[in-house]
């Protein structure tokens, strides 16, 4: 069991502190700073929630991160990826009252960050792996088309009513119809995407800072929000994030809790990710349910201090590693800088134009699709590309919550099948090649008279047990020969259950009515121990569990008195 002081990396960073890195930790905060505070607020407000919750949701997360967080230089905050989701839970309940709106989000941070934590300590850092690669880019494809979206009517200067990314389309294709758009906003907001873009992959020049300062200095000068109607954040409350508890109603609870559940499994899939590929860069190591009690705190704290759900960041992260961060002290001088930032100036950011905000988050959600390695996975294995377009789909047209939901269920499916009906062979020996191989992969292969060795490559258990005994007794049934012995080649079966044990034994007598003996060979010590106690190993008779395939061969030839030679022998002779 862990002691409680390795719960708190931080503690074993500040031992191993060197002087040199003070510097560089400090410059890069502040350089991280400049990227944290539009990012935050933009991402608040494509949550549905005040801007001022980014900052407060970017300050208390840095810092409890920096505490519980295993990585040196991963950055958490508000992000693009479930900007979608928490939009979609909160909308409908809040009725446009953003207070509410930021109870109901900092609740769903409380329940986030407490599954993470539980899964942590319970070490089931391991679960976010049960999603294979194209299920993750559907869904995280589907997230990105719908933040994009919901962004849209910001970016051309008016507000829409619709629930449904296919929805909101549609009343802003009749919205730009009916002229609705703000063609001012609209120039600022296609100017700071534009540049944003542009300045993406410059290491040098911090294009989201250079885009927001550049529009909120245009609309401030030329009083834009006055004169021509254009959006802007306004005047942020002065002073820091204090302890609150979130109360919500009955009636919120359970899509609360499940929009919490889907969020912890979507931050921790991506913050493992980014945490196992910098641990990798840096030549560390990252323990995943670590990470997972890391992220947990940070969402926990920031619910209690009037934030909203976080994950890690793969554009700050980056920003802070180029600045030169060492340590996670990076974060608490980039949560200083910006906590600095609300006690002394918060109204240096009261013209920055909503529209400049929506293109922060529209080019965060352009980064989120993912499409060159899903041309990939379409040339290798088609099934697998559809299977990822059907979770896109659900996400875009049912919504973020059912989508992820259909995503898991989709996920379950893929492994239960994989399970259910799983490959098997009939083995024989094949010219020139040492072993026992599948008789259809080698038409060459030779069968010993009146034996059948048989591979089952999967666990047996309750939903393939029939299957298995189906396949067995078709095997029997095409034989060239009559059947004395059908041999199990068991080294792929990791696991028999109460089910498929049963199946066994009914298989066995089914067998012996036949005259045929039941045989498994190169059986795992931990199954051979569950059929023991299942009573298997009695039923069927010790004698006729073997070590290797090639020592069933030996003794079924030395009991039947078989006369048999394979290719080897024959070469020898």
């Amino acid at each position: 069991m862990k002691h409680w002081i390795d719960w708190l990396p931080a503690i074993e960073t500040l031992r191993r502190y060197e002087a040199a890195w003070l510097p560089r930790d400090i410059f890069a905060g502040l350089v991280l700073a400049t990227m944290l505070v539009p990012v935050g607020i933009a991402y608040a407000t494509a949550s549905g929630l005040p801007g001022i919750a980014g900052l407060y949701a970017t300050i208390v997360p840095l810092l409890v991160y920096a505490l519980f967080g295993p990585s040196r230089i991963l950055v958490l905050g508000p992000d693009s990826a479930l900007a979608a989701v928490i939009l979609g839970v909160v909308v409908p309940l809040s009725g446009g009252d953003p207070l509410r709106a930021a109870t109901l989000a900092a609740m769903m941070a409380i329940v986030s960050g407490t599954v993470c934590i539980l899964a942590g300590i319970a070490r089931l850092g391991f679960v976010t792996e049960l999603l294979s690669k194209p299920i993750r880019y559907g869904y995280m494809n589907g997230i990105a088309l719908t933040v994009l979206i919901s962004q849209l009517p910001k970016l051309f200067g008016f507000s829409i009513e619709s629930e449904g990314p296919l929805r909101s389309l549609w009343a802003i294709a009749d919205a730009i119809l009916e002229g609705k758009t703000n063609w001012i906003a609209f120039g600022i907001g296609l100017g700071t995407l534009t540049v944003i873009l542009l300045l993406r992959n410059s290491k040098r020049l911090p294009g989201i800072l250079i885009a927001v300062v550049g529009a909120t200095a245009i609309v401030g000068v030329l009083d834009l929000g006055t004169r021509y109607g254009v959006a802007v954040l306004g005047p942020l409350p002065q002073g820091l994030p204090g302890f609150a508890i979130p109360w919500i109603t009955y009636g919120d609870i359970v899509p609360v809790l499940v929009g919490g559940c889907a969020i912890a499994l979507v931050s921790f899939a991506d913050t493992s990710v980014l945490s196992r590929a910098y641990a990798a860069r840096l030549g560390t190591h990252v323990d995943p349910n670590q990470e997972m009690v890391g992220l947990g705190a940070a969402n926990l704290a920031t619910g209690f201090f009037q934030g909203f759900p976080i994950s890690s960041s793969a554009s700050r992260t980056p920003v802070a590693e180029a600045a030169g961060a060492r340590t996670q002290l990076t974060s608490v001088v980039g949560a200083l800088a910006i906590a600095i930032l609300l006690l002394v100036a918060p109204n240096l950011l009261q013209h920055l134009p909503t529209a400049a905000l929506a293109a922060v988050v529209i080019a965060a959600a352009i980064g989120l699709f993912e499409v060159t390695d899903l041309k990939r996975i379409y040339r290798i294995q088609q099934w697998e590309f559809w299977l990822s377009m059907v979770c896109f789909v659900g996400v875009a047209v049912l919504g973020v919550i059912p989508g992820i939901g259909l995503a898991i269920a989709i996920a379950i499916a893929e492994f239960l099948w994989d399970g259910w009906r799983p490959h098997s062979a009939v083995l024989g020996r094949a010219h020139g090649v040492k072993g026992y191989h599948d008789i259809t992969r080698y038409p060459d292969a030779r069968q010993i008279p009146g034996l059948v060795l048989f591979r089952w490559d999967a666990p047996l258990f309750f939903a393939n047990a029939e299957f298995f005994k189906e396949r067995v007794l078709d095997a029997v049934a095409k034989s060239p020969t009559p059947v004395r012995w059908l041999v199990v080649a068991a080294e792929p079966v990791t696991s028999v259950d109460v089910s498929a044990g049963d199946t066994i034994a009914e298989l066995d007598e089914a067998l012996h009515a036949q005259g045929i003996e039941f045989c498994f060979a190169e059986l795992k010590d931990p199954v051979k121990d569950k059929l023991k106690r299942f009573g298997l190993f009695s039923q069927l008779g010790e004698q006729y569990f073997f070590p290797t395939i090639g020592a069933a061969v030996s003794s079924y030839l030395e009991i039947n008195g078989v006369e048999w030679e394979d290719w080897e022998d024959q070469a020898k002779r």
